[in-house]
């Protein structure tokens, strides 16, 4: 993508403004308005957000592409039609995601995807020939625009001057916003009600200011970075990168044999990968950290009905969950004493830190990718992992994902969490197992 800074514009409220296409625009901004603001707009009226521009995109196309697809993923792509979307999972042979994103129907032959690259390239370089298919790597060349709140069918309906209420949950179509060419999905994985806008890079700017300001009447805002990273945990959406590492290195003998050597060709796909700083009181047990499908609470997307990698320890998952995913909230008294422990003097060890960001994403880690777990015990018995502790500013708790075995998940049970990094002072918290997903706002997935 190209992006260059503009030397003669004054950044607004902290963010960076940016050159895309014709023109200065401020759309890759940490926070705008405050993460507050930011997090609780798409409860009362709308956000836009850019954070995804720099998405792995990748188009894949041929006879076989139905077949090469279900070959790949968890997922079965026989039924799958034109103007479809699906949320596509692929494992290694022990059942732990190498990714996940979005999958789109755009032609008969032709499939686009979205964070499923550069697993997606890999396997398509091995299977082309047997199933007849080419890819054309399109990352940087497409902007991608979300829309999402309760507001937000209106403002695109308004930017776009027709109605949108054909368009359904999972599907897409082509539309026109100020005279361009705009695909419009139909997303809200976290089932409130969502949309994504992508088109033409050099038509970037023009649509990006024009649905900014149709909305500015509705009380858009714009989302940050930050505020991004932290809708997730609310909305009960594990992420990746956000909740959970990758297996990339550590696939080899699992069914990805070469990947590490074909990822060393575009270290920049590979980077949350490559040099991962494990901190949390899991330490360095990367492998607690890797998820299946069923850990993170998408079984329901897998079927049985296909041949896949994973597929024999996925079917074991089925008749007996090793874990299952709900929400915990965090005791304030306890993150209290964590926060108050900075200011006892020099000669306390403090724990370590908690109030010096509203969740635990780490923007500025230098040349390795920092994922926070944490252990989550009963007793003496290690049964969960803890992982996106984030502030919801609408519900006024601390909250985060668990990795729980099935047997603590029941809504009510009290456990208790180990803040802090092994070899550091540690704080046993209080957690309590609430709703999941945590958002408890009506699902729009009509």
């Amino acid at each position: 993508m190209s992006v260059k800074l503009d030397p003669g514009y004054t950044p607004i409220n902290e963010g960076a403004s940016l050159y895309m296409g014709s023109g200065a625009i401020d759309m890759f901004a940490y926070t705008y308005t405050g993460w507050r603001d930011e997090t609780d707009s798409w409860k009362k009226t709308a956000y836009l957000g850019a954070a995804l521009m720099n998405s792995p995109i990748m188009d894949v196309k041929g006879p076989g592409v139905a077949a090469f697809f279900s070959r790949i993923c968890v997922n079965s792509f026989n039924k799958f039609s034109v103007g479809r979307i699906k949320h596509a999972i692929i494992c290694n042979e022990r059942g732990r995601i190498m990714t996940d994103g979005v999958v789109m129907k755009i032609a008969e032959d032709t499939y686009r995807t979205y964070w499923l690259h550069p697993v997606l390239g890999f396997l398509v370089n091995k299977f082309s020939g047997e199933y007849e298919i080419t890819a054309n790597e399109l990352t940087g060349q497409e902007y991608f625009f979300q829309i999402a709140g309760k507001k937000s069918r209106e403002i695109l309906e308004a930017a776009c001057s027709e109605s949108l209420g054909d368009l359904k949950f999972a599907h897409h179509k082509m539309i026109k916003i100020k005279g361009k060419d705009v695909r419009i999905l139909r997303m809200g994985m976290t089932g409130n009600t969502a949309y994504e806008i992508h088109g033409p890079m050099d038509d970037a700017t023009d649509v990006y200011s024009h649905v900014w300001e149709t909305g500015g009447a509705f009380g858009i805002r714009k989302l940050g970075q930050l505020s991004y990273c932290m809708n997730h945990t609310e909305g009960g959406y594990p992420n990746i990168h956000i909740h959970y590492p990758l297996p990339w290195f550590e696939s080899e003998a699992l069914g990805f044999d070469g990947l590490s050597a074909y990822l060393a060709d575009m270290p920049w796909f590979a980077f949350y990968n490559y040099s991962r700083n494990l901190i949390g009181s899991v330490g360095d047990d990367l492998d607690v950290r890797f998820v299946t499908p069923f850990d993170v609470g998408w079984g329901n997307i897998v079927r049985f009905d296909h041949e896949f990698t994973g597929k024999t320890a996925l079917m074991s998952e089925v008749e007996k969950p090793g874990r299952t995913v709900v929400t915990l909230e965090w005791n304030a008294d306890d993150i209290a004493d964590v926060y108050a422990s900075q200011f006892r003097g020099a000669n306390v060890e403090p724990y370590e830190f908690i109030e010096d960001r509203p969740n635990d994403m780490f923007y500025f880690g230098g040349a390795s990718f920092t994922y926070l777990a944490d252990k989550v015990v009963d007793g003496d018995a290690v049964v969960g992992v803890s992982v996106g502790r984030g502030v919801s500013n609408w519900y006024r708790r601390m909250i985060s994902l668990c990795f729980i075995d099935p047997e603590y998940a029941d809504i009510g049970r009290e456990l208790t969490l180990l803040w802090g990094s092994p070899g550091k002072r540690q704080k046993e918290i209080r957690v309590t197992v609430a709703r999941f997903p945590y958002l408890d706002f009506d699902r729009n997935d009509g």
